[in-house]
């Protein structure tokens, strides 16, 4: 038994994620037992600062290089403050911070994606003490993929069955997939994952437009639930391009963030749709590229569907799902003994986990890659 901390923030930027976790075994025949999980989040000032730089505003050098310490700071602090009460970890996984995703288009010579998570390795072991993993994204892209998803490979150890094909959906700011087949003979082979789209990064936007920053989240998708979607709408929405790329593929705020946001607001002027409306339409936009990509890609439907991450604690969005996909049962992770709350912090355990054991990360069928390769650079000196 290892025991490991899972740190995550997502395109949301709601906070950092922290799982403290115990793994046992090895490659995908492993279980994990959640010790303690919880959200600490980003003081006001920095968040407000990733924000900035996602969407694309200009710093110096020295400032990235003091975001960089400040993301390492709170991200160290979310670890030590999780331990507190347990027995203590002996690694940590660290996704960081995304704050700009260039995803791989076109393959050909002398071509790569980018991917950029700030909130550095090293500092983080520095101030815990605790072996660290990070910058998971840099070996798959190295080997022509996306660098996301990464999810796959942990879902198929985790939530892979012997009788049913299943889809994991998690929703974050982004959506992503994990298409998981029967298991049994090369159905590794078979699992497919690509980003699905806006998750919660659109509503969340929009929220903060509607009230001015006063809120950031439509809670329970309470407010959404009270509109009527604009169908027409999102149809023109979901004529985007991206929607209509094959697998694999990744996208982030760079594509669906606050200039698409306002596009959205610009086209929904002819419909005279209130802040409810508007809310429902831009939800439905959510839902609907979810089973639209499911029905467009993959080989075929899956036989239930497990949501996770943030995005799954919204129920009008969990109910627009239901609607769409009909028969086919759709609950969370937490009903299969996985946190859906804390799902990819854990997930971050486990690659860094596999790491440490010089494991496999990646899932080339989902991201790309030519190849498995170990994910994350390993920071192990001894704290000052």
């Amino acid at each position: 038994m290892t025991r490991v901390i899972g740190l995550m923030s997502g395109t949301s930027v709601d906070g950092i994620d922290a799982a403290l976790v115990d793994i046992f075994g090895t490659d995908l025949d492993i279980k994990i037992e959640l010790i303690a999980g919880e959200t600490y989040p980003y003081p006001p000032e920095i968040r407000e600062r990733i924000l900035e730089v996602c969407q694309g505003k200009a710093i110096s050098m020295v400032e990235l290089a003091n975001l960089d310490d400040a993301i390492a700071y709170s991200f160290a602090s979310a670890a030590i403050n999780i331990q507190i009460g347990h027995q203590q970890a002996t690694l940590i996984g660290s996704h960081g911070q995304t704050v700009y995703h260039r995803p791989l288009t076109e393959k050909g010579e002398g071509k790569l994606g980018y991917s950029l998570q700030i909130g550095r390795g090293t500092l983080i072991n520095h101030l815990t003490g605790i072996t660290t993993i990070n910058n998971f994204r840099a070996a798959d892209i190295a080997a022509g993929g996306q660098g996301a998803p990464l999810v796959p490979r942990i879902n198929a150890a985790l939530l892979s069955d012997d009788s049913e094909a299943r889809c994991i959906q998690n929703i974050g700011g982004i959506g992503n997939i994990t298409y998981i087949p029967v298991r049994g003979g090369d159905w590794l082979s078979k699992i497919r994952g690509w980003d699905t789209g806006p998750g919660n990064s659109l509503l969340d936007l929009a929220v903060e437009h509607l009230t001015d920053k006063a809120k950031t989240y439509d809670e329970d998708g309470n407010w959404a639930s009270t509109g009527n979607p604009c169908f027409d709408l999102v149809e023109q929405w979901l004529s985007q391009e991206y929607f209509h790329l094959p697998p694999p593929k990744s996208t982030g705020r760079e594509l669906f963030g606050v200039d698409y946001l306002h596009q959205c607001i610009k086209d929904a002027e002819s419909f005279k749709l209130n802040s409810a409306d508007f809310l429902a339409t831009l939800t439905e936009l959510t839902a609907a590229s979810i089973v639209n990509s499911y029905r467009n890609f993959l080989p075929q439907m899956p036989q239930r569907v497990f949501l996770c991450g943030g995005g799954s604690r919204n129920l009008y969005l969990k109910h627009r799902l239901q609607h769409l996909l009909g028969t086919i049962p759709v609950s969370t992770t937490d009903e299969v003994g996985l946190s859906a709350d804390f799902f990819e912090a854990i997930a971050f355990a486990v690659l860094a986990y596999w790491r440490h054991l010089d494991c496999p990360g990646n899932l080339p069928a989902a991201t790309g890659a030519m190849r498995e390769v170990l994910l994350g650079n390993v920071w192990d000196g001894v704290m000052v």
